[in-house]
């Protein structure tokens, strides 16, 4: 325990975030390094709502025990069927409750922070304010802003040695859309230009893409997987990787991957979605059922090669996108993963905007003679929740 605090020893990688994504992502591929001696150590995972589904993971895995994976699916045509164990997770608090504890070791020994706190982690509370600086003070209500007074800890204590900092947030350079809600936080709460500079040079933020389909839980903790894993990053001077993996790929053209995967898998789950919702398939309906519906597989694969693979082609990146998608219709006809389209369907109306418009605005960015009629449609009148 750290003395005082009621928290157990918090290791070189703190995360923020419970989701059974990264459980089965990030923090397996971090289990299966440090069996290798490849890892930086151990993960510390770090509650911070007031949620009672990942208040009852936190508890299950504050002990270190570990949790289940369980792979199942397709590998170019073998069927994989196999759990893991998750072994990297040796503590996990809560925000509220261990405060004091996190500030003393992001100051101290933690290297690297993970982060996936869902659609709404980004967004700032209005009752956030400087004074949460002070040893002491509450704590913050947003992310952003117990990013910012760890940090400011870290600073004063070490103000040469900034952790690296990994958003595995589904936002476009996200390490970038982080930095900037940090900074602009630190200037309009009028703190040293100093520490300003600091979050721009030795802490090190990285734009990276996540790329795995976890489609169930294994309460309380745990989940099942499919096969394929990517953990695209973004290269840079400096970046601390918390291990090294064969999922983990360091690129110079990151945007390339998001593309491949924004427009083909994000767009293609919204497109089923959307047929849903509008009464095309059952309530329960699977993305693996939907795909071996002829209808709504054929509908979706017109998309595909008339409203989007034309962009791909028109940017040089043709080839890749067929390739991608030959995996990807492997992944999405999955026969073990209950991924429910209720589920994708969550949200519906942003993600829209953030997987629709992109591609049509691409297309007219590039001048290409292209109607995209079906996700124009979608665009106009969304559905209501079912």
């Amino acid at each position: 325990m750290l003395k005082g605090t009621g928290a157990p020893p918090i290791g070189p990688i703190l995360q923020f975030g419970t989701s059974r994504f990264l459980l089965a992502h990030a923090d397996l591929f971090v289990s299966q390094a440090l069996a290798r001696g490849a890892a930086l150590g151990s993960i510390t995972i770090v509650q911070t709502t007031a949620s009672a589904e990942s208040a009852a993971r936190v508890a299950a895995l504050a002990g270190g025990a570990g949790y289940p994976v369980r792979v199942r699916g397709l590998r170019q045509g073998t069927l994989i069927d196999e759990t893991l164990h998750g072994t990297a997770v040796r503590g996990a608090l809560h925000a509220d409750a261990h405060w004091a504890a996190l500030r003393d070791a992001v100051a101290g020994p933690v290297r690297v922070i993970l982060s996936n706190t869902g659609d709404r982690g980004y967004l700032l509370d209005p009752s956030d304010g400087v004074a949460l600086i002070d040893v002491g003070a509450p704590v913050p209500r947003s992310f952003p802003a117990k990013l910012l007074v760890l940090l400011h800890g870290r600073w004063r204590q070490q103000p040469a040695a900034g952790p690296s900092i990994f958003p595995c947030e589904l936002t476009a350079r996200n390490g970038d859309t982080l930095r900037g809600l940090v900074a602009g936080l630190a200037v309009q709460w009028s703190l040293p230009q100093a520490f300003i500079g600091y979050l721009h040079g030795p802490c090190r933020w990285a734009n990276s893409l996540v790329d795995r389909i976890v489609s169930e839980p294994l309460p309380p903790a745990g989940a099942v997987a499919e096969p394929y894993a990517l953990w695209a990053i973004e290269r840079q001077p400096g970046l601390e990787l918390p291990c090294t993996h064969e999922a983990i790929v360091l690129t110079d053209d990151l945007q390339r991957y998001e593309r491949l995967k924004l427009y083909l898998l994000n767009l293609g789950h919204s497109y089923l979605a959307e047929r849903w919702l509008r009464g095309e398939g059952p309530a329960d309906q699977t993305v693996r059922a939907a795909m071996g519906d002829a209808a709504s597989r054929a509908a979706l694969e017109a998309v595909w090669a008339e409203e989007v693979l034309p962009v791909f082609d028109a940017l040089g990146l043709g080839r890749d996108a067929v390739a991608y998608l030959v995996e990807l219709r492997e992944r999405l006809l999955n026969p073990f993963l209950a991924h429910r389209l209720a589920e994708i369907a969550q949200n519906h109306a942003q993600k829209l905007q953030r997987r629709f418009v992109p591609v049509i605005e691409l297309a007219g960015t590039l001048r290409l003679s292209l109607p995209q009629s079906r996700l124009r449609a979608a665009l106009q009148a969304p559905p209501a929740q079912r």
